[in-house]
């Protein structure tokens, strides 16, 4: 196996103005790449937190954020055009386990549609190394722990788990057909400021400051492998600049990147209520279709291959969570109301 891109050439980030996209944008911005961003804008969750992170964290960082909808083959390859990318860094996606029920079409378009005109831009640009997202969703029910790369995962339990695999096997024939570098992402919870409104800790945070219930699925008996920003933000860049070339097999590969230190939700919520210094009042409710009882990465691949681990402890990554969230509430931030 060997290291088969250069630091030169401009680095294309989809889905930029995301939690995730924006943060990678801006650490690869900060190493001396040229960034080039693009995000569709959708309403999934307030618009205005997008436009916030681009104002925010983009713009300062100088990178620029096209308006594109991935969907869209013409647009994608007009944007490919433009840019004329070395490397692409593919986290745009139709996220949200719980809204795929409400919204099948959606991942359809964003994450099945969207994705196959990624991978034909990426082989007739001749791209060095396509990196995408992938979900932890992937693994189901597993009830093996901690989850690794190589376990089974042809189960998946909602529409969202199916498309992000479906991902991961379409990035791999790619790989087998045109030798063309690919490499999927296995997120855990991603947390952190400027985190999704959708997501536990954040919807949390607003409940438990206006002094109402929040929901607890499953008595708060389920098990998160809970990663800050910062770390997955390092694994990214990692392997963004070294793709898997095995000898003799498709140049595809697929990480983990979780904090492989699962927290049962209680005991998160706990901790959140210590980091924001306010009590929680908990509605407890069953199980919810599409959850699953636990989830814990095991990270000794990326390890091995890049040398690096996520270390943030949940303590210290509320905390600084809950630092941006007061500072927003402060600036009167619509998203937050």
């Amino acid at each position: 196996m060997t290291e088969a891109v250069s630091n030169k050439g401009t680095i294309l980030v989809t889905g930029a103005a995301g939690f995730i996209g924006s943060a990678v944008a801006v650490r690869l911005t900060a190493m001396g790449h040229t960034v080039v961003g693009c995000d569709n804008f959708n309403d999934y969750y307030d618009p205005a937190l997008k436009q916030h992170r681009v104002e925010a964290l983009l713009k300062p960082a100088g990178v620029p954020c096209e308006t594109v909808e991935l969907s869209d083959g013409e647009q994608v390859a007009a944007l490919f055009e433009r840019v004329k990318p070395a490397l692409v860094v593919h986290l745009a996606a139709q996220a949200g386990v719980r809204y795929s029920l409400k919204n099948p079409a959606a991942y359809v378009q964003a994450n099945l549609v969207a994705f196959g005109h990624m991978l034909e831009a990426c082989r007739n640009h001749k791209v060095e190394h396509l990196l995408y997202a992938s979900s932890s969703s992937v693994y189901g029910a597993n009830a093996k722990t901690p989850f690794s790369e190589d376990d089974v995962t042809d189960a998946p339990v909602s529409l969202y788990a199916a498309t992000k695999k479906s991902n991961e096997l379409m990035a791999h024939s790619y790989s087998h057909l045109y030798g063309m570098p690919t490499t999927g992402l296995r997120f855990f919870t991603v947390y952190g400021p400027w985190g999704r409104p959708d997501m536990a800790y954040f919807s949390f945070a607003r409940k438990m400051l206006a002094g109402e219930a929040i929901p607890v699925f499953a008595e708060g008996k389920l098990y998160r492998d809970f990663t800050y920003i910062d770390d997955i933000v390092e694994g990214v860049v990692r392997l963004l600049f070294k793709p898997t070339i095995p000898a003799g097999k498709p140049p595809h590969a697929i990480f983990n990147i979780g904090n492989q230190t699962p927290v049962q939700v209680l005991d998160f919520i706990r901790t959140l209520e210590g980091a924001l210094d306010v009590k929680a009042t908990l509605d407890f409710q069953p199980m919810q279709p599409g959850d699953v009882p636990a989830t814990h990465a095991d990270t000794s691949k990326l390890q091995d291959w890049v040398g690096y681990k996520p270390t943030t402890s949940l303590e210290t990554g509320l905390r600084e969570f809950a630092r941006w969230y007061n500072r927003a509430i402060r600036e009167n931030v619509s998203y937050l109301k």
